[in-house]
């Protein structure tokens, strides 16, 4: 393990010898990932020189994997001479605010512009290939605006997207590049899980897409249903004002798209496993389950700890 402190001053400090209990979690929306340890205050391999403040860079490397790089935001110290440190990666940069209005643009051209307005530094950006004709934000967390595109791409495309920061660098990769050749199961890394189906969240077997036209006045809607699962759950809608510049055989794909994303059960996973550095929040992975035909899932949220030599995760995963 390489648990490197950058500080200040210029100077780099391996401190892998006087930290424990590492905790590192990502999630696939919303949030940067966190880098949490314990460092043991006056340790034994302590050089007397050795400070750690707010802003000071963390890297964190394990068995020749890349795993963090970010910036200390939190020190918590008391009279038992443990110092408890949070570090954020890049993607903590995007919870401010923020206005754009843009047209003919993807996602991937919009984290660009992101990135280079607030001096952030960019990896991979695959292509998103969706243009959104018009993209107006106000006062808006940057981030939001960043997930609202990728999720334009899903919705519009079918295209899964994961945006993420890689070991420093904002990065934006589609569902052939995350997936994992790794297979959990019973007895197969995994020890412990629990399951959940559900129609309660984000399911809909009935899409109304509308657009008022303006020549005629009239609101013209484009409706598509489940028939069967009407019967089998009742009438579960989603009403979505459509693409203004959209022409009716646009509007009405994008119906059919919506309702093959939303009109099934939900099916979700905790997993207790044991660590496995690749996965992170965005990836695919196979689970082999009695409960469940083997399929992807995929990781919406990841916690790895290291502690006492041991190395497990806990993960929150769904059928993609």
């Amino acid at each position: 393990m390489e648990l490197l402190l950058k500080n200040k001053e210029g100077l780099m400090w391996d401190i892998s010898g006087i930290v424990s209990d590492i905790s590192w979690k990502t999630a696939r929306t919303g949030k940067p990932s966190t880098l949490e340890m314990t460092v043991v205050d006056s340790g034994i391999y302590q050089h007397p020189k050795f400070t750690v403040s707010n802003g000071d860079i963390i890297q964190f490397r394990k068995d020749g994997i890349d795993v963090f790089y970010g910036f200390i935001f939190s020190i918590d110290s008391g009279s038992d001479q443990e110092i408890k440190l949070t570090a954020y990666d890049q993607i903590r940069y995007l919870l401010g605010n923020g206005s754009y209005v843009l047209q003919d643009v993807t996602a991937s051209e919009l984290i660009t512009k992101i990135a280079k307005d607030y001096g952030l530094k960019t990896g991979v950006l695959e292509e998103a290939t969706y243009r959104m004709p018009s993209l107006i934000e106000d006062d808006k967390k940057l981030l939001d605006i960043i997930m609202g595109a990728i999720g334009g791409e899903m919705e519009k495309k079918g295209q899964l997207m994961t945006f993420y920061d890689d070991f420093g660098k904002l990065t934006l990769r589609g569902m052939d590049s995350m997936k994992l050749d790794l297979v959990l199961g019973e007895g197969h890394y995994l020890y412990e899980y629990s399951l959940k189906k559900s129609i309660d969240d984000d399911t809909y077997n009935t899409i109304y897409l509308y657009k008022d036209n303006k020549e005629s006045g009239k609101r013209e809607f484009y409706p598509v249903s489940d028939k069967d699962n009407v019967k089998r759950w009742g009438i579960l809608h989603l009403y979505k004002k459509a693409d203004d510049k959209a022409n009716a055989a646009q509007i009405q794909e994008n119906a059919d798209m919506l309702l093959k994303l939303h009109n099934r059960e939900k099916h979700s996973l905790s997993v207790q496993a044991i660590g496995d550095l690749r996965v992170r929040a965005g990836n695919l992975i196979y689970v082999l389950l009695d409960a469940l035909e083997t399929q992807l899932f995929l990781v919406d949220q990841c916690s790895h700890k290291f502690s006492g030599g041991e190395h497990t995760m806990s993960l929150d995963i769904k059928v993609v």
